[in-house]
């Protein structure tokens, strides 16, 4: 394996520049997989919508027996895929000096489960989002190239798999600043100054891929929003604890639940089948709003809530936490955008204290933060992919109200959550058989 490149005559190092070129080259193929996922995922939800507009009852069939199929698929062949995607890049993370076991979770192997595994769950009607599945996606396809081409040590203990997770989740919403800040303050907590620079160029490369094919990914663009000091500011603390609230309740209830059927003897195509029929139900009781990942929703939300059914934001937060606990491929980012936008419009419709507009955006952004407790990614990634820079300020009060909320209720951040009962139950594992898939 090479040696870490010296800095002062790598500019002129050909095997400097072959790593460079292997690594810009890999970037672009995130953004390339991730715009490809994202194309597939549109397809895939029109698809589902229009087969419960014209058949509504074969949701009942389609949801339990795809989840189940699609759980089987996930534990049979693609250990490793399942749910988010997240917790198994911040284990890969902590793993130092065992290529294979970390190769058990960021792999080409996982690359292909996760998009195959998301289509035929979205197809299912589950609220499968992509944000988890494309941090997972680019940490893969850049810790195989490391291992391919024999990057240096360092760059493949954190630098690569950083530099991915954060260039996938950049490309999914076409936003390079949240990327940098989801690798700092979800993934990394810290950035060594070596890798800072692999993690930037890593995101402009898949980023500018991402824009060039989609143009833009942006919700929603209105340059009217400001909300000058005076009664408007009531919203911030308002939406921030309400946002909030409801994140870290989802995040209780995803943890608490996931410690239920891991001690559970039922296996997991019986709980994804079990799953699948709740989904259906729920997606009957909604009008089949709740099927897919929530961004058609969230757009609508954000440009006229008047039609928005109250219940809409809670009846799509019980189908996001049906999808996860059936444990295929699925991420949490987008159905969240989704859940935070219905809230948020709720609460303007309730309390016209401030721009609706305003307050959706607030309420997304409080309840991102609630769910993950990472209120700059969630005030950043609101303000650019919404490109309302105008509120700011705000966004970042809301943020901080939302978190503070938030650990009241569910004391340890969901990924870090997630993340520790992962390796508990890959200990558990090599202790005795795992039963769970049979």
């Amino acid at each position: 394996m090479l040696d870490q490149p010296n800095p002062s005559n790598s500019l002129f190092s050909s095997t400097a520049w072959k790593q460079r070129l292997v690594f810009w080259a890999g970037a672009t193929v995130v953004g390339l997989l991730i715009v490809s996922l994202i194309l597939l995922s549109e397809w895939a939800s029109q698809l589902s919508q229009k087969i419960y507009q014209d058949y509504r009852w074969l949701s009942f069939i389609v949801s339990p027996l795809g989840l189940a199929f699609t759980a089987w698929l996930t534990f049979r062949f693609f250990p490793g895929s399942e749910r988010s995607g997240v917790p198994q890049v911040k284990v890969a993370l902590e793993i130092t000096g065992n290529l294979a076991e970390r190769s058990k979770l960021l792999s080409l192997r996982i690359v292909a489960g996760k998009i195959i595994l998301a289509i035929i769950g979205l197809l299912s009607g589950a609220s499968v989002g992509l944000g988890g599945p494309s941090v997972q996606i680019g940490a893969s396809i850049m810790a195989s190239l490391g291992r391919a081409v024999r990057f240096p040590p360092h760059y493949l203990e954190k630098g690569l798999i950083l530099a991915g997770s954060s260039a996938g989740f950049a490309a999914m919403f076409s936003a390079p600043l949240a990327g940098i800040v989801f690798a700092i303050e979800e993934m990394g907590r810290a950035l060594e100054e070596e890798i800072s620079s692999l993690v930037l160029t890593a995101i402009i490369f898949a980023g500018i891929t991402a824009y060039a094919i989609l143009h833009t990914y942006v919700f929603f663009d209105d340059r009217s929003l400001v909300m000058p000091w005076g009664q408007r500011w009531i919203a911030v603390p308002l939406c921030g604890i309400v946002g909030g609230f409801f994140g870290g309740l989802f995040s209780t209830i995803i943890i608490a639940g996931g410690r239920i059927i891991s001690r559970s003897k039922r296996s997991i195509v019986f709980i994804a089948f079990l799953a699948g029929l709740a989904i259906a139900i729920i997606g009957y009781l909604s009008g089949g709003e709740t099927f897919g990942s929530g961004y058609q929703q969230t757009q609508t939300i954000l440009h006229d809530s008047s039609g928005v059914d109250p219940a809409y934001p809670f009846l799509k937060m019980l189908a996001t936490i049906a999808t996860v606990f059936s444990g295929i491929p699925s991420g949490l980012f987008v159905p969240s955008l989704a859940v935070g936008a219905g809230l948020g419009a709720d609460l303007g419709h309730l309390f016209p204290i401030a721009p609706i507009t305003a307050m959706i955006l607030l309420t997304m952004t409080a309840y991102f933060s609630g769910m993950l407790q990472s209120p700059i990614t969630s005030f950043v990634i609101v303000m650019e992919i919404t490109d309302t820079h105008e509120i700011l300020i705000p966004l970042m009060a809301t943020a901080f109200f939302a978190t503070g909320t938030s650990k009241l209720i569910c004391p340890v951040p969901l990924y870090r959550a997630l993340c520790d009962a992962y390796k508990q139950k890959k200990r558990a594992s090599t202790e005795k058989p795992d039963r769970s898939t049979e």
